[in-house]
């Protein structure tokens, strides 16, 4: 599985945890429903800012690591 649709599904089952729709949840990202729900659904194409801006909304926080598994 690709890993942008493992993020999109973490973010999606977050939301639901916290009860929000997709316009709520832009809205207090401060970015399009269009955006959120292209993060979700891994279509189209979704500025790294924007994730940023949902992932905190969520109560979140990305990490990279390396492929081995430690971080960078």
């Amino acid at each position: 599985m690709p890993e942008i649709t493992r993020i999109g599904e973490r973010f999606a089952a977050r939301r639901l945890q916290l009860g929000l729709t997709q316009q709520l949840l832009a809205d207090l990202a401060g970015v399009s429903r269009y955006s959120v729900q292209s993060l979700e659904y891994a279509t189209g194409s979704v500025k790294l800012q924007s994730v940023g801006q949902i992932a905190e909304a969520l109560g979140l926080r990305l990490d990279i690591t390396t492929t081995d598994g430690g971080a960078s």
